[in-house]
């Protein structure tokens, strides 16, 4: 396969050198394409064997213009972002790195909980704005033992976070239902069903995967269900999360806040209604990053270009369904 041509469609990445290193193994050419807009992804897919992509959407006409059997490999753990039906027809290959950074989005989750409900974002504005109003500011605010995160999803990720806040005395509960019912007590939480778990917790905190299904979870009727005081993290996708619908929950104090890293749009647009309300603490799709995590997910990228050109399996393939 000396002739393979690795192409990265987009990345935020300093630098390539895992990526190098493979392709000068296996005498591949490497390629930055630095894709903007859909037609530079098709440019680029019409050039590679191996398209390397982290954000980039990876349509049905991009992979029609990879060769047979030629392969993707997504940098991170979503796979939203490539028609995976279209790759399985096409007979290309998809791996991606769904390991690289548990520990960095759990601690990242954990944190934007403990933060929002201790009104940390509130607290510091108004002492900056010369406000010495503690009290006034902070209720209403419950202890953390009084309160239960109800989890939506309960993969690796999800008890991750879950261990992370036990130490805090908080309750849990958990809607998952490829979950073991056995497994979710086992850890100290109780399941429910998801609508129960949107009227009764005091924190929504997002783990699930984007598809067809939990598209636009989190909706109009869901948040109608909450508690006034109640919060919506979310760490995972944007798009399970209707931004209209919450922008409007928000406006109007019918929750009490929300704590978000991931956007149906990104970056966040200039004229967001979210970047100006005061219930809710912004984080720029940064959950994942550590330096650590950083160079993993170029290195575990790297290996699957690698398994690809040495006519390995993957270490871990994109399950189509």
């Amino acid at each position: 396969m000396c002739a393979s041509r690795i192409i990265v469609t987009d990345a935020t990445f300093p630098g390539f050198e895992a990526e190098k290193a493979v392709a000068a193994r296996h005498e591949a050419s490497f390629e930055e394409a630095h894709c903007l807009t859909a037609d530079d992804v098709l440019q680029a897919a019409s050039r590679a064997n191996v398209l390397m992509v982290q954000f980039a959407q990876i349509t049905a006409a991009a992979i029609e213009r990879l060769p047979p059997k030629g392969a993707i490999v997504r940098y991170g753990l979503g796979l939203d972002n490539i028609d995976l039906k279209a790759a399985e027809h096409k007979g290309i290959r998809v791996a991606y790195v769904p390991d690289y950074a548990t520990g960095e989005v759990a601690d990242h989750t954990a944190a934007l909980i403990v933060a929002a409900l201790r009104k940390l974002l509130q607290l510091d504005a108004s002492v900056r704005a010369n406000q010495w109003d503690p009290l006034g500011i902070a209720r209403p605010l419950r202890g953390l033992a009084q309160t239960v995160v109800g989890f939506v999803g309960f993969g690796r990720i999800g008890r991750e976070v879950h261990a992370r806040l036990k130490p805090f005395g908080f309750k849990s509960a958990v809607a998952d239902p490829y979950a073991d019912a056995a497994t979710i007590r086992l850890s100290g939480a109780e399941p429910m069903d998801l609508e129960t778990l949107f009227s009764m917790v005091d924190v929504v905190t997002l783990h699930a995967p984007l598809t067809p299904a939990t598209r636009h979870l989190v909706n109009a009727q869901r948040l109608a269900r909450m508690k006034p005081t109640a919060l919506i993290v979310n760490t995972a996708r944007g798009a399970l999360v209707d931004t209209t619908a919450l922008e409007a929950a928000l406006t109007e104090r019918r929750i009490g806040g929300a704590a978000l890293d991931v956007f149906e749009t990104e970056p966040l647009p200039a004229n967001s209604k979210l970047r100006h309300l005061p219930n809710v603490l912004l984080t720029p799709h940064v959950a994942w990053y550590s330096t650590e995590s950083a160079r993993r997910v170029q290195e575990l990228a790297a290996d699957e270009v690698d398994r690809y050109l040495s006519g390995r399996p993957a270490r871990c393939p994109a399950q189509i369904t």
